[in-house]
C-alpha cells in the first residue's frame, strides 16, 4: 500500500480528462461543471476538459511528462484503459471517475459509481499498485477474446445502447445472430513458451483470475496476482455452443463450459490470418501472432484497498 503524497503539489490543479463519448458523460459541457464541483467539495483544484477518446492517451502522457502526480479520467473501461496505457511504469496515480455505462474496471477495484463519492476516494490519496495486460503492446485493463465472443458483445451492447433493450433479451437476440455465423478457430498457443493446438469457438485473457459468467465476463477478487486469466470454450459443436448461452441466459453457466489454463505470464496466439478481437470492448482485426503479457503492479491507481490489506 502506498500513499500519494499529496496526490497533487500545492497550487495545481489536477487535471481530469472527460471522454464525452462516455456511457454516461452526456451534455459534456454540462458535466464538466458538475465534476469541478465535485472535485472541488472533496478539496481537490482541477482543470476538467472535454477529450475525445483518442486523444486520452497523449493527454495522460503529456501530464506524466509535466510531472504531474495525478490524473483524473472521467468515462468508460475504453478511456481508462487509454489512460492506464500511458501511465503505466511511472510515479503518476490514476483517479478514476467511473462515468461510462459497465465500469467493470472501476466496479472490480471496488470504486464508488456515484460522482461524489468517486472524488471523495480520490481527494484521500490512498493508491495502490495493480496489474495490467498486454496485446500486441496495446494496454488492456480488463479482457481480450477471440472469437464468438467480440461479435456477440458488440451485438448486446449495441442492442442496448441504440433500442435500450434489457440485458437478457439483447444477449439473447445477440446469441441467435451469433450462432448463424457459428464457427470454430484453429489457434495455437503457446503458454510460457509450450505450445498446445487446439480448436474453439472462443479464447478468453484476462487481466487477472474472473468468475466466468458466460457469455460475458463476471467479475474479478484481485488486480494484482501476477496471472493472466486464459480460457477456453469447451463446447466446439453449434448444439454445445446453444446449450452453453441457454445456461448463461438462465444464470446457470456450469464452470466445464470453460476450461482455465493456470499459471499463465505470456500467451502467443497464432492461426487464421486475420482475427477478430476484442480489447476492453473494442473489436479490432489483427494479423496473428497475437502476444499477451502481463505487466505485474505496473499501474498505480487511487483504490480502495484489498481487505487483506486493511486488515494488516
Amino acid at each position: 500500500m502506498r500513499k500519494a503524497s499529496p496526490p497533487v503539489r500545492d497550487g495545481d490543479a489536477v487535471p481530469v480528462l472527460i471522454n464525452p463519448g462516455g456511457g454516461s458523460v452526456g451534455d459534456g459541457r454540462a458535466m464538466l461543471g458538475e465534476i469541478r464541483d465535485a472535485l472541488a467539495a472533496a478539496g481537490i483544484d482541477s482543470a476538467p476538459e472535454l477529450v475525445d477518446g483518442s486523444a486520452v492517451a497523449d493527454r495522460a502522457r503529456a501530464a506524466v511528462g509535466s510531472g504531474a502526480c495525478l490524473v483524473i479520467v472521467g468515462g468508460g473501461d475504453g478511456t481508462v484503459s487509454a489512460a492506464a496505457g500511458a501511465l503505466a511504469g511511472s510515479d503518476t496515480a490514476l483517479g478514476v471517475l467511473p462515468l461510462g455505462t459497465r465500469n467493470h474496471f472501476a466496479r472490480d477495484l471496488g470504486i464508488p459509481l456515484g460522482l461524489a463519492e468517486a472524488a471523495e476516494l480520490i481527494a484521500g490519496g490512498v493508491a495502490r499498485t495493480v496489474d495490467i495486460a498486454e496485446m500486441n503492446g496495446r494496454i488492456f485493463v480488463n479482457n481480450s477474446a477471440i472469437g464468438l465472443y467480440p461479435h456477440l458483445v458488440i451485438d448486446r451492447e449495441s442492442q442496448q445502447d441504440r433500442l435500450g433493450r434489457g440485458k437478457r433479451l439483447a444477449m439473447a437476440v445477440a446469441a441467435l445472430r451469433t450462432l448463424a455465423r457459428f464457427h470454430r478457430q484453429r489457434l495455437t498457443l503457446a503458454v510460457n513458451d509450450e505450445k498446445a493446438r487446439l480448436d474453439t469457438p472462443l479464447l478468453f485473457v484476462g487481466n487477472n483470475r474472473y468468475r466466468m459468467a458466460l457469455p460475458g465476463p463476471g467479475r474479478r477478487d484481485s488486480l494484482d496476482d501476477g496471472e493472466l486469466c486464459v480460457m477456453v470454450m469447451r463446447r466446439k459443436t453449434r448444439t454445445g455452443f446453444v446449450a452453453a448461452m441457454v445456461r448463461a441466459l438462465a444464470g446457470r453457466a456450469r464452470a466445464e463450459d470453460m476450461v482455465y489454463i493456470d499459471g499463465v505470464t505470456r500467451l502467443r496466439v497464432t492461426g487464421p490470418r486475420r482475427l477478430a478481437v476484442s480489447l476492453d470492448g473494442e473489436t479490432i482485426h489483427i494479423t496473428p501472432p497475437i502476444d499477451y503479457r502481463l505487466r505485474p503492479r505496473a499501474l498505480k491507481v487511487i483504490a480502495p484497498q484489498p481487505a487483506t490489506s486493511q486488515a494488516m
